[in-house]
């Protein structure tokens, strides 16, 4: 699979499986905060995307309640926890990109996963996944992504394994002006993920399984 950019092969070229159509990958932002780092990361994943995949944001995770089993009981889901739930389903893959909040995943975005999960025919079964982070700090965000990984084996989701995205040392990459990541060594690394992850999603999605969702 060539990239959009020009930028010469995928180094998964030898495992290149042609697509027949266009893959759809949602993207989930783990930070609400404005100016966030990781929300510049999942910025960008529309411009590293490499030939025939197509990305969009998720419907934001900051619309949801804290979850509560009495709203559910009572008033069932409510509707933004239905649409980010469909557009899951609807997705091919989905990336995660968040930050790592006391060595695990924020808040807001287990929250998210907690209403999600227990929604009728449970959106992340037999989903690609891919993770990514960004932080400040050395490790860019590595202990909320094993955490990711903790969780999304209990929701029977297929994690892409690598390579690993860990954004180090964010805020020197980024450019606040367009809420993009500019630093190149960071972008060409995230597009290889991409390029990864959407030979993952050709080989073991819903739509090589048989699978109807």
């Amino acid at each position: 699979m060539g990239r959009a950019d020009g930028r010469g092969p995928s180094p998964f070229a030898e495992l290149f499986i042609p697509m027949t159509r266009t893959l759809n990958l949602l993207t989930v932002c783990g930070s609400l905060r404005q100016g966030s780092f990781n929300r510049m990361v999942a910025n960008t994943l529309p411009d590293l995307a490499p030939d025939g995949v197509s990305i969009v944001e998720a419907p934001s995770i900051g619309d949801l309640p804290l979850y509560n089993a009495d709203i559910q009981n009572a008033d069932g889901f409510p509707a933004a926890v239905t649409a980010l739930g469909e557009a899951i389903r609807a997705a091919d893959g989905v990336v995660f990109v968040s930050p790592e909040y006391n060595f695990s995943v924020p808040g807001v975005l287990k929250n998210a996963l907690d209403w999600v999960s227990r929604l009728p025919d449970q959106p992340f079964k037999g989903k690609p996944i891919a993770l990514q982070s960004a932080a400040t700090g050395m490790l860019g965000g590595a202990r909320a992504q094993y955490h990711m990984r903790q969780i999304m084996v209990f929701l029977e989701a297929l994690v892409f394994t690598k390579p690993e995205i860990f954004v180090s040392f964010a805020k020197d990459k980024v450019d606040p002006q367009t809420d993009r990541l500019v630093d190149e060594a960071t972008r060409t690394m995230i597009a290889s993920q991409l390029d990864g992850f959407a030979q993952f999603v050709a080989r073991v999605g819903p739509a090589q399984t048989g699978e109807q969702r």
